[in-house]
């Protein structure tokens, strides 16, 4: 990485901070840590990093409430750190607005990866999926601002600023209207990687979308499921640059 990336690491276990702090000060990241919430709310008062490592047992405020403390104010990258072998933790980690999780313990290797893929992913480059994107994505009765990542009902004139995992998942969506995509490629765009076998992150992430477009039910008109092939975005798109 030609600039150096900032990442928050909070986590109580002092050993951890410590492991995370050296090693990926030595891949090229500056490190920031913090053993709870209020000392995570002063790191992030003096400004956001580019990805928070988000330990989820923790004394006081755990993962859970500060995930959504972050999110009314910022869809900075997060991965939740969780236990081995509970996948409800890291079905609801991801339900209120985690990009990805690990379990502990993990290799600091692996996490590495799966920190520059996020980052990989989120670059204004790589939202760029189509050449025809502009500024205004509309469709059905929406309109997605692609520069400040909100998204407005124009009927109802009410507008929600959407997460990073949420956004990019969108954009997949209506950079590619029409055409079927697997789970192989959807992960790809909004994690950087393949899917994992019977891996919940995707339908997760689906759901909250769903919902939030009110697609959902028996009624979905916009993402419609493909049985045994993937997804279909149905809805007719146009792009512009004005309002």
């Amino acid at each position: 990485m030609s600039i150096s990336k900032q990442v928050l690491v909070v986590d109580d276990d002092k050993e951890i901070r410590e492991l995370l702090e050296e090693y990926l000060t030595k891949n090229g990241f500056e490190v920031q840590t913090a053993a709870e919430g209020e000392e995570m709310k002063r790191c992030l008062a003096a400004g956001y990093p580019d990805l928070i490592l988000l330990d989820i047992m923790m004394p006081g405020d755990d993962g859970f409430t500060l995930c959504q403390h972050i999110r009314k104010s910022s869809d900075v990258p997060i991965i939740m750190l969780t236990a081995v072998s509970d996948e409800m933790d890291q079905i609801i980690g991801l339900e209120i607005g985690a990009d990805d999780y690990i379990a502990k313990p993990f290799s600091p290797r692996q996490l590495l990866a799966r920190i520059k893929a996020l980052l990989r992913r989120i670059k204004p480059s790589d939202v760029q999926l189509s050449p025809s994107v502009a500024k205004f994505i509309y469709f059905a009765n929406w309109r997605l601002d692609t520069t400040a990542h909100r998204l407005l009902d124009v009927q109802t004139n009410e507008e929600f600023e959407l997460t990073s995992g949420d956004y990019s998942l969108l954009m997949l969506f209506v950079t590619r209207p029409n055409e079927i995509l697997d789970r192989d490629t959807i992960s790809c765009a909004t994690r950087g990687r393949d899917a994992q076998p019977s891996e919940r992150g995707i339908d997760v992430a689906l759901s909250r979308l769903r919902q939030r477009l009110g697609d959902k039910g028996r009624t979905q008109r916009l993402i419609k499921t493909s049985r045994g092939n993937g997804y279909i975005f149905t809805a007719e798109v146009r792009y512009e640059n004005q309002i």
